[in-house]
């Protein structure tokens, strides 16, 4: 017999609770338990006007944009729209059946109002970062460190030639905040050299060809984990260019041992972080050991003898050759004495004329000019260290360890969807790399301590 369709009839009363009808292991509920913000309100009364119509709720507002970070959601509208349809976002908020979601320019208004002026959401990732060393997931022995880069929100015909510089008619918050950070090295300080291009509409972002893709505009986004869970201690943003990124790696290690009392023992990172100055940075003023290969510009490729085929004699200070004869700082002597340290903080030590004339190996060290020359950094203890370290077995360990940031990394962009941003300006980027990066140690958090009474995978 063909059924009827049952035509629904409005109920007078309901017996309903939303805390009925979200799943056990639902992610939210996961989440939840390690999200504390009763000293919100708190921390932000200095910025609340004491007079006036009562504002919308701040812990509302906070956990929408973790429901929002957490789950991919990019937009500020949709973000509104789903914590309205879906029960687990209105349970997650503390919302009920008739509670009211907030308009989406309510985010707007308090980001660029009283959340920056607080500094809010660094204080949000801060959060987060206690919570997992509380929970035991921060063992503090190793470090990683590495950066992304991560599309601006500009189109590419809007731009400049870098040496013209910006034009009068250049306006905006974006352009306004670029103004104010041309001094930081984090971003125009960072390097003397102009970019190639400047976007007009955010002029902060790089210009960079860095992959393998064609060139864009873009941030960089800098992460410090801990090697033990991969625990996301700091972030910084930053402008796309080594300099800066190096620049944000010693920040963060200075702030997370200020912060949180962290004095890792090692530190993970590729060759752009083997620097002289950053590695004699590392090893004589935080007494870490750097497990980073050495940047090395000595490399010939005309099969001449390299610099590792002569051989330094501390007590002498001087380098012997493969022929036998030695290279010296200087072969005369002076009335008044020379450091011979370059600008570069290099040093040159140099070959007598006469012997490289006469030695029978000279087609194979010097064949274009008189005498060789051999260059010695002022750090070169600490890049002997750091040599020692990557001929060891543990420095195989460590580069199987460091695949756990760009991990972090490819779930930001494929999971979170943060492979460009929303926001423009470099408060916008810090704003975003802070929620992204808190929502990252959150579902960390969630994955590593499952709900109790729930079987796991």
């Amino acid at each position: 017999m063909m059924g009827e369709r049952t035509v629904m009839q409005e109920a007078l009363f309901y017996s309903f609770r939303i805390e009925d009808h979200v799943p056990g292991d639902h992610l939210l509920r996961a989440i939840d338990r390690f999200v504390d913000l009763t000293g919100i309100r708190e921390y932000l009364k200095p910025f609340y006007s004491s007079m006036g119509r009562p504002s919308i709720d701040p812990e509302l507002m906070v956990r929408m944009l973790i429901i929002g970070y957490c789950m991919g959601i990019r937009s500020e509208r949709r973000l509104c729209e789903e914590v309205h349809l879906n029960l687990a976002y209105r349970w997650f908020c503390r919302l009920d059946l008739e509670g009211s979601v907030p308009d989406h320019s309510t985010f707007s208004k308090n980001r660029h109002g009283r959340f920056r002026d607080s500094d809010l959401l660094r204080k949000l990732f801060e959060m987060t970062v206690e919570r997992c060393m509380a929970e035991g997931l921060v063992g503090a022995e190793g470090f990683a460190v590495d950066a992304s880069l991560i599309r601006a929100d500009v189109h590419r015909q809007r731009s400049v030639s870098g040496e013209e510089g910006l034009p009068p008619e250049a306006a905006g918050r974006a352009v306004a905040e670029y103004l104010e950070v041309l001094d930081d090295a984090a971003f125009g300080g960072s390097t003397p050299v102009p970019p190639k291009r400047i976007n007009i509409t955010d002029p902060a972002a790089r210009w960079t060809a860095a992959t393998r893709e064609r060139a864009f505009y873009a941030y960089s986004t800098n992460y410090l984990i801990d090697l033990d869970h991969a625990v996301i201690v700091d972030v910084e943003a930053t402008t796309a260019i080594r300099q800066a990124e190096v620049l944000a790696q010693r920040r963060m290690i200075e702030r997370t041992q200020d912060r949180f009392g962290l004095w890792p023992e090692k530190l993970v990172a590729d060759t752009a972080y083997g620097s002289a100055p950053n590695l004699a940075w590392l090893v004589e003023e935080r007494g870490i050991e750097p497990h980073i290969p050495v940047f090395e510009k000595s490399a010939r490729n005309n099969g001449t003898f390299e610099r590792s085929a002569f051989t330094y004699d501390h007590e002498d200070d001087s380098y012997i050759c493969p022929g036998g004869n030695r290279l010296r700082r200087s072969n005369r002597n002076f009335s008044t004495p020379r450091s011979g340290i370059d600008k570069d903080g290099s040093i040159r030590y140099r070959a007598r004329q006469q012997d490289c004339q006469a030695c029978a190996l000279r087609q194979r060290c010097t064949p274009n000019i008189p005498a060789r020359k051999v260059t010695r950094s002022v750090h070169e203890g600490a890049r002997d260290l750091t040599r020692e370290i990557t001929a060891s077995d543990a420095f195989l360990v460590s580069s199987r360890q460091r695949k756990k940031v760009e991990m972090l990394f490819a779930h930001l962009k494929r999971i979170l969807k943060l492979d460009r941003l929303r926001l423009r300006g470099p408060n916008g980027a810090k704003d975003e790399f802070h929620l992204a990066a808190a929502a990252q140690n959150l579902r960390k958090l969630a994955k590593m301590k499952p709900m109790p009474g729930l079987a796991t995978a």
